[in-house]
């Protein structure tokens, strides 16, 4: 997974002048509400009505849509003739992000762009400053950054166990398992299973891992994949060995994890869905590193419930594993 911005600012006789791309996306609005209150009087708003408001009548849901959320931002501090920038990372977990500056005159930076910087969450400290190679003169330059997930290079686990994702009292058919045609031929899910379930099925953590970040408004699907492929909901699940559990198409609105909470292993964590790039209602999973500013996903097998580990097939029944808690 990758996200890339551009900034473009001039200083002229350290005046800074700014024409920045940087936004923040707000997902806040979900729903539309309308009702009818006791005066008769007809609501609509993205707040749910309390019982009070309404009278004796349905109320009216919709179903708002939802843009991907932006979760990393190039940002400018100190003063304007010699400005420095940090990254701020709002992903529950470390991102390695590549700044590159172009379209320069009369510009030079310390350290020498472009670079590549691993970034935890919150705010960085000051990763490289901006400054005239001729004071007296105009100096214009443009920024463009591109980051992906997990820290570059990670000496991943390869005999890491992975339980079924779902209930022990289920099994689900393999769909489509490594390789597989439909959908999983980029290196991002090469090594991605999906299992064939109705949805609203328990997902459960095939591996312990903190919760790096989660899509949970998303109530669409499709095989537009112009359309629908980053509007899939969620769960990144970040182990300890820097790899991450790729949990997606899962049903809105019900996830039972937040961004940053630690989960174990056979612990629920949403439910099946069929939204995003999807031609049914299924569960991807994959195991993903970074491989230095490119995400790849990894092999990996499952732990059956008994006890028999195997490297996921097509067309194989997996019965969820009791895992004890």
């Amino acid at each position: 997974m990758f996200g890339e911005k551009s900034s473009k600012l001039s200083l002229i006789n350290s005046v800074i002048f700014t024409a920045c791309l940087l936004f923040s996306l707000s997902c806040e609005a979900k729903k539309l509400y309308k009702f009818q209150d006791a005066n008769g009087r007809w609501h609509y708003t993205d707040k749910a009505p309390s019982a009070q408001q309404v009278v004796d009548i349905q109320v009216e849901v919709r179903q708002l849509k939802v843009e991907p959320k932006q979760r990393v931002w190039l940002k400018q501090v100190g003063k304007k003739g010699s400005p420095e920038f940090v990254i701020r990372n709002d992903y529950a977990g470390p991102i390695e992000v590549e700044v590159t500056l172009f379209e320069q005159v009369n510009v030079q930076a310390k350290p020498q762009l472009p670079s590549k910087f691993v970034v935890q969450p919150g705010t960085s400290t000051p990763l490289f400053g901006l400054g005239a190679v001729n004071e007296h003169q105009r100096w214009q330059y443009s920024l463009k950054y591109r980051y992906a997930l997990g820290e570059p290079l990670v000496k991943h686990s390869q005999q890491a166990i992975y339980y079924p994702p779902f209930v022990s009292y289920k099994a689900f058919r393999i769909s489509q398992a490594f390789d597989g045609k439909f959908s999983h031929t980029d290196e991002q899910n090469k090594y991605a299973v999906d299992f064939s379930m109705p949805e609203g099925s328990e997902v459960h953590a095939a591996r312990a891992g903190v919760v790096m970040s989660l899509e949970n408004d998303f109530f669409q699907g499709g095989i537009d994949q112009q359309a629908y492929k980053a509007r899939a909901n969620s769960v990144r699940i970040l182990h300890d060995d820097g790899s991450m559990g790729v949990y997606a198409h899962l049903q809105v609105e019900r996830a039972q994890v937040h961004e940053g909470m630690r989960v174990k292993a056979g612990q629920l964590i949403a439910y099946s869905g069929n939204t995003g790039f999807s031609s049914g209602p299924h569960l991807h999973f994959a195991v993903q590193v970074n491989q230095g500013m490119h995400l790849v996903s990894v092999p990996f097998s499952f732990v059956d419930a008994q006890g028999f580990v195997s490297e996921p097939k097509l067309g194989q029944w997996l019965a969820g594993f009791a895992v004890d808690q």
